[in-house]
């Protein structure tokens, strides 16, 4: 006996991306609606700032920050392949596209803004602009594809890497940074600010 199809399986990938595209569109148009700028108030568009203390900081495309948003992609994969294993993978990059938006919404609210403030390195944190948080879900669709297409071990050393390289120059990674957003903590800021 042949079984039925599940709805998903009758909706085309395309469907999916562009699913994916409205959810980054919206999450441009509601973090701009928090009063956020649209681009860095400095008045240049820049790929990358590599000061994580400059005002540029989570304003322009790329920063230090981009690694964490590439290690959410390998984490979103494993997650919803952990979750949702038959669903297709137009669905799950669909589903990964809106956790990672309603992250960038969240994280761009007063009260995230005020939490990562609690850190050293984020002591000047008013947010990000819109072109940046679009850059971070962007940064997460790659890791995603990443993680679909390379060996686990690689996706693996990757993390580690990313995050021991981060770790290093700034002081900061998506592990401290997690910590530091749910319980933060006097010796992990000290060590930030180089005390």
């Amino acid at each position: 006996m042949l079984s039925k199809m599940k709805w998903y399986e009758h909706i085309p990938a395309s469907v999916y991306f562009l699913v994916a595209a409205g959810l980054v569109v919206l999450q441009a148009v509601l973090v701009h609606a928090q009063g956020h700028p649209l681009t860095c108030t400095c008045g240049t568009i820049r790929l990358w700032v590599g000061d994580v203390s400059s005002q540029e900081n989570s304003q322009q495309l790329t920063d230090w920050y981009t690694f964490t948003h590439v290690i959410h992609g390998f984490g979103l994969y494993l997650f919803l392949w952990l979750v949702a294993p038959r669903f297709p993978m137009g669905l799950r990059f669909a589903l990964a596209i809106g956790l990672e938006a309603s992250w960038e919404i969240a994280e761009n609210t007063q009260f995230i803004i005020d939490r990562y403030r609690q850190s050293a390195l984020a002591q000047g944190y008013f947010g990000d602009s819109v072109v940046n948080s679009v850059s971070d879900t962007l940064a997460m669709a790659a890791g995603f594809a990443l993680a679909r297409t390379l060996p686990v071990w690689s996706i693996v050393a990757l993390s580690i890497a990313m995050e021991a390289f981060t770790g290093y120059v700034i002081r900061d990674n998506l592990t401290l940074n997690v910590i530091q957003l749910i319980y933060p903590s006097d010796v992990i800021s000290r060590w930030q600010a180089g005390r």
